[in-house]
């Protein structure tokens, strides 16, 4: 960097400090006023929320810039004299009791990574500092809207008590601000109290003591907003988690206690209501499990019919007939000792295959829980980076991603993944037991309701099947469901690569690029943290992996976990316009037994096109 660019780099740095300072000043005055103003009209507060008059109060940074400004009175002097003078600056490394420095580089598009040298012009200087003028007004409106209004001016529709909100808005925490004692999280540790419960409640008692960015539930945290919004639910509420402990044993496994194997879960939520009660659920602290498991029935129509074809047998453990009122009669008959007639029981047997059969399994809902250096080394990028990218991709809703670099763990809200374990759940981590193995990224139209221009369905339920005759063999079969709709673009982009798809030519060749043009991306997938749930149960061996899909192998292999045999779906089980996507996935990687497909080959696959309709034809 040049003597004139680091001499612009340090006069912005010393007028963003000196205009921070005066602004903050300003702002700070207006901020007690109004709290105090607040304050006198709604009453005093009866939560345990930081006081009004704290200098903090309102996610104010003003507190950190003290220690700052020392540092900066040696390059006040130099920049009197020539660039010569300039001291060798050592900016140390990031404490957790420091708010972040993000290397990240002012664009006019978005943000880009970049190096300090890249912002060393004046015009981005002027940039930042118009930018940070423009930060400190937004805030300024928002103080006085939230002054405007009415704490009972929200209509409830339902009719139901209004909420009872702290009286104060907290927008965000610091690290070094009076109050703020985060429960001590160890991530990797060999014990759960040790490891410590991830709290991130912000109820009263809780928002001091909060040790996880983010809100419970994942994308539902908006309901439970509106719910309480609506005077629908207390936001006090606490759950009663009285019978709500597994039904059968998940132990711990030994990924539990390497920090970096297990990264997007946490690995002791399923049992927090029992190895976190005494500690701290009885003593008022909120810690809700992100991690749920139960026992299940699962009913599908192409099980019945593997049954009613021979390929699957009713053994009353893994297959249990379908309860019916046919079926309850022939217990009825056959404990009463009751002789039916050759007629009465081949028309009750009948009835009875007609009803169907259920696979008996259990099943484990599983939220997100991100331990960010976790998931910035699994990655490869820093953990500023990635806090900088969430926040700015989540509309900046959360401002602690930034301001609170002590908190690691952040609960994205997207949706997480449902494990359905058929067969004896122990078995999953018994190396010397069969696994069969299906990892499934959600497709709705396929999945529920049958669409044919993909494979999903038909795989989804290959894959089962042959986790019911892995079970029924001995062994234990694994359905691991994610919802990542529409390779993670979601349903809208994916309905609309369909139309880019169907207006033009659908062939294999342009499959792939369809996606690119809409969404700037083929795939927001990211397998790399799928694994995580296969090392939350202890599987370290596949036997079977119905999946053809490059990615997800690789990110299993090399996750630790080896993989003995891999299936593809057989031609038969793939819909006529789906051929453009398997043959597509094929050429780009995909693993085939025997299929091979040339860039020729491409060309000539094909899916239909829409037919015309006219709607005025059609009977009603």
């Amino acid at each position: 960097m040049g003597d004139a660019s680091m001499l612009d780099v340090l006069q912005s740095i010393l007028f963003e400090v000196k205009d921070l300072k005066t602004q903050q000043a300003a702002l700070k005055t207006q901020v007690d006023s109004i709290s105090q103003q607040r304050t006198s009209r709604l009453g005093s507060e009866t939560g345990d929320t930081l006081s009004p008059d704290h200098p903090n109060a309102f996610g104010s940074p003003s507190t950190l810039l003290p220690q700052r400004v020392p540092s900066l009175s040696a390059l006040s002097t130099a920049l009197a004299g020539s660039p010569r003078d300039i001291p060798a600056v050592s900016l140390p490394a990031s404490q957790a009791s420091t708010p972040l420095t993000l290397p990240v580089a002012v664009k006019s598009a978005g943000f880009r990574v970049g190096s300090p040298g890249a912002t060393s012009s004046s015009f981005h200087a002027r940039a930042a500092s118009r930018g940070m003028e423009d930060s400190l007004r937004e805030k300024e409106r928002f103080l006085a809207w939230s002054h405007s209004q009415s704490p009972t001016s929200a209509v409830a529709p339902t009719g139901k008590k209004e909420p009872a909100f702290s009286t104060r808005v907290v927008l965000t925490t610091y690290p070094t601000q009076v109050g703020i004692d985060p429960i001590p999280l160890n991530w990797g540790a060999r014990t759960a109290l040790e490891r410590g419960p991830v709290v991130a409640s912000r109820q009263p008692d809780s928002l001091k003591i909060r040790n996880a960015i983010g809100a419970y539930a994942g994308p539902y945290c908006v309901y439970r907003a509106l719910a309480m919004a609506t005077g629908n639910l207390d936001p006090l509420h606490r759950p009663d988690y009285t019978h709500t402990e597994p039904p059968f044993d998940l132990p711990p496994q030994p990924a539990w206690f390497d920090p970096y194997k297990i990264v997007s879960l946490d690995p002791w939520s399923h049992m927090s209501m029992i190895v976190y009660k005494q500690s701290h659920l009885d003593k008022g602290i909120d810690v809700r499990p992100t991690i749920s498991v139960t026992r299940a029935h699962l009913k599908l129509a192409e099980i019945d019919e593997a049954v009613l074809k021979g390929r699957i047998k009713v053994d009353g453990k893994i297959i249990v007939p379908t309860p019916s009122a046919w079926s309850d009669a022939a217990k009825q008959a056959k404990q009463a000792g009751s002789i039916l007639t050759e007629e009465a029981r081949a028309e009750m047997d009948l009835k009875i295959k007609e009803a169907g059969v259920d696979i008996v399994c259990g099943k484990a809902a599983i939220d997100n829980v991100w331990w960010l250096p976790g998931i910035a080394h699994r990655f490869g990028i820093s953990e500023n980076i990635l806090r900088r990218a969430l926040f700015e991709e989540t509309g900046g809703m959360y401002p602690e991603l930034l301001t609170r670099p002590d908190l690691k763990t952040f609960l994205p809200p997207i949706s997480g993944a449902t494990a359905y374990i058929i067969g004896n759940p122990a078995y999953l981590s018994d190396p010397s037991k069969v696994l069969s193995l299906r990892v499934h990224d959600e497709c709705s139209g396929s999945d529920v309701f049958g669409s044919d221009v993909c494979t999903c369905r038909p795989y989804l339920i290959y894959g089962i099947e042959h986790a019911v005759k892995t079970a029924q063999e001995g062994g234990v079969g694994l359905v691991i469901y994610y919802r990542k709709e529409g390779r993670a673009l979601g349903e809208v982009v994916k309905y609309l690569v369909y139309c880019a798809r169907k207006y033009a030519e659908d062939s294999a060749k342009d499959y792939f690029k369809r996606t690119e043009d809409i969404a700037g991306v083929k795939d927001m997938r990211f397998q790399e943290l799928m694994p995580d749930p296969l090392h939350w149960l202890g599987v370290t061996k596949i036997d079977h992996l119905w999946s053809m899909s490059d990615m997800k192998y690789n990110a299993i292999t090399s996750s630790g976990i080896s993989v003995l045999n891999r299936h593809d779906l057989p031609d038969h089980l793939i819909g006529p316009d789906a051929h453009v996507e398997i043959d597509a996935k094929i050429a780009a990687g995909y693993f085939s037994a025997g299929k091979k497909v040339t860039s020729e080959d491409l060309s000539k696959t094909v899916g239909r096109s829409w037919e015309p309709t006219n709607w005025e034809d059609v009977a009603h």
